[in-house]
């Protein structure tokens, strides 16, 4: 990573894994997922940031009102749960055309003032840190698991079966059994109870009683989660914490014990003086104004609905779309309630011929991966090696990968990866869509599909085709877009392969959806 260096104070928000911030001359402040550091303006200039591998670490420039009234010098603190999406559409606002209300700099202020500062020096020797007593489970390495993973740290009390995962994931419940066992030694069941009682040391050792730490890790009663603990263990819950108490274990809260505190005070303050601060409840719809941009802009929504207006065509953008806006548009973009949506990076008109928006669906499993990409397009915190046009391949990979679910493809790996490209550049990619493949592939195409190489090409193109009626893409464009220069010559392919027109097979389509 590199230096930040923006004419404000600076704050840096990890969401997930860790990073090291390092004052020029002076000491390194060690921030893990939850935590956040503030920079008045007078260090910006000092700042260096690392992450390691796996990091999504959101960096902000408040303005320079923000943090006058107290914060004058580098102070950690944690993030509690329900700021972090408004931290993240905050960082959106920051970086794109986006207007919203409710996103003035007092908001920031709001997070920091109160929210359990804690020392920025390095911690000196002596008492152990209560997660140490426990080690976190392993994380699994595969992504439909991991996901699962990640979602059960952040709330272990989330009591869903293996089938409700693999839909929420999307995996099969097969598939994340064999992840979990094969990644970390242990079967889901056991992991799961690992985390939860991963967590409940971390309660107790916050000073919660036994009866809420059973709650917020999942244990349906106070029996079963005493039961666990003390397999584990030896001792009672109860116990435990005296034994905590007694040995001043208590004193370093982790990240997730510190945060509840801080949700719970945050409760405790609404009920006695409602002034007090808190993140809303709803985010506040947002949009930008009409403008177009010199390059193709990829937009991601992470969390909610929007919409891509350009002209009178509305295009409707879903959790986990990515679209492309094509360079040259003039284009409003919205964020209904409560929606978040992120910039993911840019393309130029010789990296990629688009006339039209494109949209692609990705699965939860990428949400931190596809942060990190927008952290990196818009902001200094990105990788050495960090390439811009990445982003194009990640984007024309999954394409294929939705459009493979539709066609035949041939388990021969030669075929398949030939079948797989020609997916990922048709309306997408500048490049050349000639093959020219060995006749034992031609051969094996043909017995693993039943169609010739040739067929398979026109077919795929035609079903791409009826995918974008489909979506509204008027016929013209469509014809564009699957690689035909002229109208008729597309009609006629479309009609043989359908059997209706591409006007025809439109409306018939939209019409009864």
């Amino acid at each position: 990573m590199v230096p930040v260096e923006r004419p404000s104070h600076m704050l840096i928000w990890v969401r997930t894994g860790r990073a090291r911030v390092l004052l020029d001359g002076g000491p390194e402040f060690s921030l893990a997922g939850g935590e956040g550091i503030w920079m008045p303006q007078s260090y910006r200039n000092r700042t260096l940031t690392i992450t390691e591998p796996g990091t999504v670490a959101f960096p902000y420039w408040p303005d320079a009102s923000v943090g006058a009234w107290a914060l004058t010098k580098p102070t950690r603190f944690d993030v509690p749960d329900d700021w972090q999406d408004w931290l993240i559409q905050y960082f959106n606002l920051q970086v794109t055309p986006f207007t919203g209300h409710g996103y003035s700099p007092d908001g920031v202020a709001d997070l920091l003032r109160g929210l359990g500062t804690r020392p920025t020096s390095p911690p000196r020797g002596g008492a152990t840190a209560p997660s140490a007593l426990l080690d976190p489970p392993t994380m699994p390495k595969a992504a439909g698991a991991r996901a699962v993973a990640e979602e059960l740290i952040r709330d272990p009390a989330l009591d869903l079966t293996v089938k409700e995962w693999a839909t929420r994931v999307p995996s099969s419940p097969r598939t994340l059994l064999r992840e979990f066992l094969a990644d970390t030694g242990l079967t889901f069941e056991q992991w799961r109870l690992r985390c939860r009682l991963t967590a409940a040391v971390e309660f107790l050792a916050a000073g919660y009683d036994v009866d809420q730490v059973a709650a917020r890790v999942g244990f349906a009663s106070r029996g079963g989660f005493r039961r666990a603990f003390q397999q584990q263990f030896g001792p009672t819950p109860h116990e435990f914490a005296r034994e905590l108490a007694a040995r001043a274990l208590a004193g370093g809260l982790t990240g997730r014990a510190s945060a509840a505190r801080q949700a719970d005070k945050f409760v405790r303050l609404m009920r006695r003086d409602g002034a007090a601060a808190h993140a809303p409840d709803l985010l506040p719809a947002a949009r930008t104004p009409l403008h177009a941009t010199d390059s193709h802009v990829l937009s991601w929504m992470y969390r909610g609905s929007g919409y891509l207006d350009i002209g009178v065509r509305r295009y409707e953008r879903l959790r986990g779309v990515a679209t492309w806006i094509p360079a040259g548009a003039e284009h409003i973009t919205g964020l209904r309630q409560d929606s978040i949506s992120l910039p993911l990076g840019n393309a130029s008109t010789a990296d990629l011929q688009l006339t039209e928006p494109i949209q692609v669906q990705f699965p939860r499993a990428w949400d931190d991966y596809l942060m990190f990409c927008s952290i990196s397009a818009r902001t200094l915190l990105r990788p050495v090696d960090y390439d811009p046009a990445r982003i194009i391949d990640l984007f024309a990979e999954q394409v294929a990968a939705q459009r493979a679910l539709s066609v035949p493809m041939p388990t021969d790996p030669r075929g398949r990866e030939a079948a797989t490209d020609y997916l990922r550049r048709i309306g997408v990619s500048a490049g050349s869509t000639d093959f020219d493949l060995p006749a034992d592939v031609h051969r094996a195409f043909h017995e693993q599909t039943g169609m010739t190489f040739a067929r398979w090409r026109y077919a795929a193109r035609m079903r791409v085709a009826r995918d974008l009626l489909v979506g509204g893409a008027k016929p013209s464009a469509v014809a564009h877009r699957v690689g035909y220069a002229h109208l008729p010559t597309f009609s006629a392919a479309f009609t043989r392969f359908h059997g209706l027109s591409p006007r025809e097979y439109q409306e018939r389509e939209i019409g009864t959806a």
